[in-house]
């Protein structure tokens, strides 16, 4: 490491597997990226002395505390990173820019659009650099699609179809969680969401949308003997409108048996078409018009170096990128704006915008319209 650069002193907030992946990012980036700062894992917080000491020492942090607010406070902290439950995050993340910190949250940014909304405000007060968690987003091959859209590969976009499945809510006998609750969870929040992300990253905003939401399992047990009521959703769906006058749909669900990580695209134009799906996600199929009779079919472009930044991992096409891969992408992306290389990849406002959609579909969903998503 260059002696010159200066240290970036990391706070997490949350050990569990998100927290883990947060870790696993910052320590790829600073091995993979020319970043500006040296990252420091300074500090970890979690519910009990003995399970935060227990993450310092097997996540490789210096410190470690039962107390969040103590991190926050703590002035060697330049950056809180927030992967605690979602109904958690406002409060921390409003604590964090009060101090003057940097903050990096995990999705959803808060679980109302509300909240959302005075947390931006509050980061753009504060004058400091917000990122929250839609590594999704990072894949090179999703650069890719959209620089194909802009290009006009596609020719005019008539339609898009957006999905984020998995089954890991698919067992009825499955525990209530902190997911379950209206203050932090159901699926439309918690996948959509991505799926919601996604569709405006390669086409656009989304102007109005109609809705339709099902809670399938109505009770889980609570742990307790019992079983707790569920008023959340479990699938939801979506038409959208997009201003440039595509058409298209979305689909949210944490019950679709046998599907682990099924966050997919279509988009249809008058020149080609582009299909992708997260479970191949190396791999994006492109269909030309243009081709011949005879040899016409989707073909398929696979990741390499030459999609950058592919080629900080890997030096061949084929070896393939993974998820964790992905986290890192986005803290260098991060840290490269925390430096002013370059502005915000998805702060606070974009997290913001992301669940006025959501609530967007909810309203339409309980009203039975269609809904204007705002500005």
């Amino acid at each position: 490491m260059p002696a010159h650069k200066r240290q970036l002193r990391i706070g997490l907030i949350g050990t569990g597997f998100m927290g883990k992946t947060h870790v696993f990012g910052f320590t790829a980036a600073q091995r993979v990226f020319d970043l500006p700062y040296e990252l420091v894992l300074h500090t970890v917080a979690d519910r009990t002395d003995d399970l935060a000491a227990e993450a310092a020492r097997t996540l490789g942090f210096a410190k470690s505390s039962s107390d969040w607010r103590s991190l926050v406070a703590d002035p060697d902290i330049d950056v809180v990173d927030i992967t605690a439950p979602n109904a958690l995050h406002k409060e921390m993340a409003l604590a964090a820019l009060a101090a003057g910190k940097h903050v990096y949250c995990e999705k959803p940014l808060a679980t109302t659009a509300v909240d959302t909304a005075q947390m931006a405000q509050a980061a753009q007060e504060a004058g400091v650099c917000t990122q929250v968690g839609f590594n999704y987003l990072c894949n090179p091959l999703f650069s890719l699609a959209r620089d194909m859209i802009r290009g006009g590969e596609l020719g005019e976009i008539r339609s898009y179809r957006g999905i984020h499945a998995e089954d890991y809510m698919a067992d009825a006998e499955s525990p209530f969680t902190f997911r379950h609750d209206p203050a932090g969870g159901g699926a439309l929040a918690d996948l959509g969401s991505h799926a919601l992300a996604t569709a405006e990253f390669l086409l656009g905003p989304i102007e109005r949308v109609q809705g339709d939401s099902a809670t399938v399992i109505a009770s889980r047990p609570d742990g307790k003997g019992g079983r707790r009521q569920v008023e959340v959703d479990d699938l939801s769906r979506a038409f959208l409108r997009f201003a440039n006058g595509a058409s298209g749909s979305l689909e949210a669900s944490w019950i679709a048996t046998g599907c682990k990580m099924q966050h997919d695209f279509e988009v249809y134009g008058t020149k080609g078409a582009l299909v992708f799906t997260q479970e191949r996600f190396n791999e994006l199929n492109f269909y030309d018009a243009a081709d011949k009779q005879g040899r016409r079919g989707f073909r398929r472009i696979e990741a390499g170096p030459d999609h950058t930044p592919y080629g900080l991992f890997c030096v061949a096409p084929g070896h393939q990128l993974g998820f964790n891969d992905l986290k890192a992408i986005e803290i260098a992306g991060f840290v490269n704006a925390i430096a002013g290389r370059h502005p915000e990849p998805f702060g606070f406002r974009s997290g913001q915008r992301i669940q006025q959609l959501v609530e967007a579909i909810q309203r339409s969903a309980t009203e039975g319209r269609w809904v204007d998503t705002g500005p």
